[in-house]
């Protein structure tokens, strides 16, 4: 038991060594603030998840769900006549793509709710729909088409059986005919509570409209339902349940789809006996329900289906990360009390020639460090909430799509956690030193020492960290084979686990190589001066000091190094796959049919308009066609281009290498779509007449093969360029690009449909460069530490050579040349850590990115070069600066005093 001397003793002696217990306590501070900040972030997601399905539900009483989706309109009435009852509507849902000015939007569509309570959408100008040909817009498609309420839009969908209110022209589809509806837009709707911004909005028609569209859906793969509050907002749920949503994946099986979920409004809401009655008689009136809730309570059943694919991949990912930066914290804490123990060797002789026992130094070194654990963790768990607090007030400035708290949720577990964690790190931390400061006797505590050499570094460990580092490589290369192989799953675990274990060790050998590599590298900075060759020499002193540095800032680096590689060989890999899968950036496509049904040709009105939009590349012409095999076999698929035009075009410039007359170049996915996989030749017959070309297999993976129209004009003359292909140019924004081609196709008055592919590949870089500055910045956390421990270190080294440099200043060592020897040494310590780190980095980032991406194809390495030369620059520099204080408490000590200590 502790007495209060030793708690006397142990506050004085914290009071005396505040600003060396200031850098470990910085290090434990922001350790916890990463894993305070981690759990209420994930406390924010679950809530706000939470308030988001909730939102779809709007101000109804209850919920009445059924999982298996069997519940029909015959249910709603029953609902309806229950006593209680205000007003009940399904949750029932679409898709419709909307035309209008060369624009095409895929928007879902819900029916106007019975009443308004039982929507979250409200009007912000015209009326709800009342009759079939109506629609209320969401704000953001009115705006996309520049239409407003009286104005007209179209819709084209496949219509199955006779339908006399909808225009039948157009060709067949899904055994049907493809029909082209005129829409007055009635109403434009907002969604204040983002109940639908997920699904990017919806539209409202009538009740009865959207039960003839529901009815009209093919059975083979119709869009139906995505477009529903159901759908929307229990897509993952429903995954989570095995079953398939409304809306989960857009299809449905012919005719009314099935409902899971009814809304219902009572007479009094909000009274509870009215809301327990309502329950019972709404379960006896749907006996196909599974059960009838509030919408809170329904909300928080859905999120609990899916908080274990979701919150928690959340939480374990960045807690992962809050373990580095506690492991490096770890380091630096271990370090600070080993500066300590050093600080205080006299007086921890004294105490034990007065009377002090071994559990008592042992003790109160425990102690200090609770403590500073305590004192710092619940600073990090105040500077934690602060960080979301602050992310929560600016969180509204950006249109995130969701309504977020606006006050941190705290709780006992987000609190104490945090709290547990920093506290349990440091006492961890402190038990070598402890225990090194209890096993000293009083008469060798009280003459002074040598500096501590390479004390428990015997064979066992080296063998330990041989036989790791090694069998971590082999098993790292064993998994990139499986990877490559196809056994990603099983590959991407082996990689894992063997990169986890050569780390580990590499951090268990450091000691006996780190030191000798640092010494080496200071011996090259500065070949001949006399600063460097002491620093050099300084990093041999204590191997066991210089390697736990160094190898702080190696894992930090390591993983920062591992995040930007692997980021950067997967956009490199993800680049090609998309070249290779979407021949060109931007498809202009004809919409309407000539005589024949075929497509027509794009308009000339249409090219002219693309002349004139800034970041627009080449524009080149291109005949699709249904090339007929006179063997019978699978028609083919072919984009008529000219080799030149497809060069100029092309993201796969191979393809146009390959073009030539009398050749069909077909790609890799044509070849087994078509049943051309090894043939060297084929028979196409058109109105023309036959034509026999020569097999060219390209590495590509279009879905069409490639013809020259010299070609196209024996097999089938005359035949329309019904598209037009362009390419982006890389200094501009391609999102940008592909509005303005829009907005120029929009004033010539023709339909025109518009793939910009060139978007997607900017959506995946972006998603990536996003990802990546997430982790990247949480891993800069860990060095940030790691940095604060080669002060700690430098700080270290000042006290054990006191005598040493007392002795060199004697000599005539300047004031400069002992500073400069102190600034050599940590930039040492720093940079081999750093170039290790990145060496490491740049290896395992490979590995996982091609392991996790080997069904592409050959991965590149790809070297962050910015990146690499920004974090040696920073270790280097951070290196330098750690000096400065170490430096100044060496030069301060005279040198005649300095010899005379003991």
């Amino acid at each position: 038991m502790l007495t209060s001397p030793t708690l006397r003793l142990t506050l004085v002696q914290m009071r005396r060594s505040v600003g060396r217990l200031a850098a470990a306590g910085l290090a434990v501070v922001i350790s916890t603030a990463f894993v305070a900040a981690t759990l209420q972030a994930g406390t924010v997601i679950t809530r706000t998840t939470y308030d988001q399905v909730a939102a779809q539900y709007a101000d109804a009483d209850l919920v009445v769900f059924d999982r298996e989706g069997t519940m029909t309109a015959a249910d709603v009435d029953a609902v309806r006549d229950v006593d209680g009852v205000a007003a009940a509507d399904g949750f029932q849902g679409a898709y419709a793509e909307l035309v209008h000015g060369g624009r095409a939007v895929y928007q879902s569509l819900v029916g106007a709710p019975s009443d308004p309570r039982l929507s979250p959408l409200v009007l912000a100008d015209g009326a709800w729909p009342d009759r079939p040909d109506r629609i209320a817009l969401p704000a953001d498609a009115a705006e996309l088409f520049g239409v407003g309420v009286g104005d007209t839009i179209t819709s084209t969908r496949c219509i199955q059986g006779e339908r006399p209110a909808v225009d039948k022209n157009g060709a067949e589809c899904f055994g049907g005919r493809q029909a082209v509806e005129r829409l007055t837009v009635s109403g434009v709707v907002d969604d204040p509570r983002g109940a639908y911004a997920a699904g990017g909005g919806v539209a409202v028609v009538t009740p009865k409209a959207l039960r003839d569209r529901l009815a009209s859906v093919p059975a083979d793969g119709g869009k139906a339902d995505a477009g529903s509050a159901d759908g929307a907002g229990r897509k993952k749920a429903d995954a989570a349940d095995g079953k398939k949503a409304d809306a989960a994946d857009g299809t449905n099986t012919a005719g009314p789809a099935g409902m899971r979920t009814l809304v219902v409004a009572l007479d009094h809401p909000g009274d509870p006996a009215a809301v327990a009655a309502a329950r019972d008689a709404l379960a006896a009136a749907v006996p196909s329900a599974t059960g009838v809730t509030t919408p809170r309570e329904y909300a928080q059943d859905v999120v609990s289906a899916i908080s274990d694919g979701q919150n928690i991949v959340y939480l374990v990912f960045v807690l992962a990360l809050a373990a580095v930066s506690l492991v490096v914290a770890g380091l630096v804490i271990a370090n600070t009390f080993q500066v300590l123990v050093a600080q205080r060797s006299h007086t921890l002789a004294l105490l034990r020639c007065v009377g002090a026992g071994t559990g008592q130094v042992y003790r109160g070194v425990l102690l200090e460090a609770a403590v500073l654990g305590t004192v710092a963790s619940a600073g990090g768990i105040v500077v934690g909430s602060l960080l979301v607090q602050a992310g929560l007030l600016v969180a509204p400035n950006f249109d995130l799509g969701v309504t977020l708290p606006r006050s941190v949720p705290l709780s006992l577990p987000v609190v104490l956690g945090p709290l547990g964690v920093g506290l349990l790190v440091t006492l961890a931390a402190a038990l070598a030193p402890a225990r090194a400061a209890s096993r000293v006797a009083p008469l060798e505590a009280l003459r002074p020492s040598d500096a501590p050499g390479r004390h428990g570094t015997g064979r066992g460990r080296g063998v330990l960290a041989a036989l790791a580092t090694l069998g971590g490589l082999v098993l790292l290369g064993a998994g990139v084979a499986l990877g490559m192989d196809g056994r990603v799953d099983v590959g991407l675990f082996a990689t894992v686990l063997g990169g986890s274990v050569s780390l580990a060790g590499v951090i268990v050998g450091s000691v006996f190589w780190l030191p000798r590599v640092a010494a080496g590298f200071g011996r090259l900075v500065g070949a001949g001066g006399p600063a460097a060759r002491l620093a050099s020499a300084n990093a041999l002193r204590n191997p066991r000091r210089t390697a736990a540095t160094s190898t702080a800032l190696l894992i930090g680096v390591t993983l920062v190094s591992m995040m930007t590689t692997g980021a950067a060989s997967a956009r490199a890999a993800l680049d090609d796959e998309l070249d290779a899968r979407f021949p060109v950036d931007l498809q202009l496509t004809g919409t309407t049919l000539d005589r024949d049904g075929a497509p027509a040709a794009v308009p000339a009105v249409v090219t002219e308009a693309l002349a004139d939009v800034d970041g627009l590349g080449a524009v080149v012409p291109v005949t699709n066609l249904s090339a007929e095999r006179a063997d019978g076999g699978r028609p083919v698929q072919v984009a008529v281009v000219d080799p030149a035009d497809l060069r100029a075009v092309a993201n796969t410039p191979a393809d146009a290498d390959l073009l030539r007359p009398g050749t069909l170049v077909v790609p890799e996915r044509a070849a087994r779509l078509y049943g051309l996989e090894g043939a060297d030749t084929v028979e196409l017959t058109g109105p023309g007449g036959d034509l026999t070309l020569d097999v060219v297999h390209s590495g590509s993976r279009s879905d069409r093969a490639y013809l020259t129209p010299h070609d196209l004009d024996a097999l089938a003359p005359d035949h329309p360029a019904g598209e037009l292909w362009a390419g982006v140019d890389d200094e501009h924004d391609a999102a940008d690009v592909v509005t303005a081609v829009q907005d120029a196709v929009s004033t010539t008055g023709e339909t025109v449909g518009i793939a910009g592919i060139v978007v997607q590949r900017s959506a995946y870089q972006q998603i990536i460069d996003v990802i990546l500055a997430i982790v990247v910045g949480l891993l800069a956390v860990a060095v940030l530490i790691a940095l604060i421990g080669v002060a700690n270190t430098l700080s270290l080294s000042v006290i054990d050579r006191t005598r040493e440099n007392a002795m060199l200043r004697a000599i005539g060592l300047s004031r400069g040349q002992l500073r400069a020897t102190l600034a050599v040494e940590g930039m040492v310590i720093a940079g081999v850590g750093a170039v290790l780190g990145v060496l490491l980095g740049l290896l395992y980032g490979w590995a996982g990115a091609t392991t996790a991406l080997s069904t592409l194809g050959t991965v590149p390495l790809v070297v962050p070069w910015p990146d690499v030369a920004a974090v040696l620059g920073v270790a280097l520099v951070a290196g330098l600066v750690a000096s400065v204080v170490p430096a100044r408490a060496a030069v301060r000590i005279r040198p005649v005093a300095a010899l005379a200590t003991e």
